[in-house]
């Protein structure tokens, strides 16, 4: 089955990750970052929404989110390697192409996080 991935903004989590593209999200088992009120344990959603930001994008404490001990922390750095992923490439691109434009990006390529190369 093919579920397509669709264009949401609202749907990217604070850290960068696109909840759009995620299985479990697309399967009803995850309402999305923003609206999962079950993730307090997570620092960085409780740091954005905290300080009002869309993601960790907007922060101007850390231009470079690989500084900030909540984003760039033990777990992330295992998440990290284990799924290849690069959450700050993530901010980066929404810095650049903005949060339809980083959306847009990431449903079309039906990607959930950016690949480290």
């Amino acid at each position: 089955m093919h579920t397509e991935i669709k264009i949401d903004p609202k749907l990217i989590a604070y850290c960068g990750l696109y909840c759009a593209a995620c299985g479990k999200y697309t399967s009803g088992k995850c309402p999305g970052c923003a609206n999962n009120v079950k993730a307090t344990w997570c620092k960085v959603r409780t740091c954005n929404m905290e300080k009002g930001y869309a993601s960790c994008a907007d922060c101007t404490e850390y231009p470079n989110a690989k500084d900030c001990k909540k984003f760039n922390n033990p777990i992330s750095k295992i998440f990290a390697l284990v799924f290849r992923s690069d959450r700050p490439a993530s901010l980066n691109l929404i810095k650049s192409k903005g949060y339809e434009g980083y959306a847009a990006y990431m449903a079309e390529n039906k990607l959930q996080v950016i690949k480290r190369k």
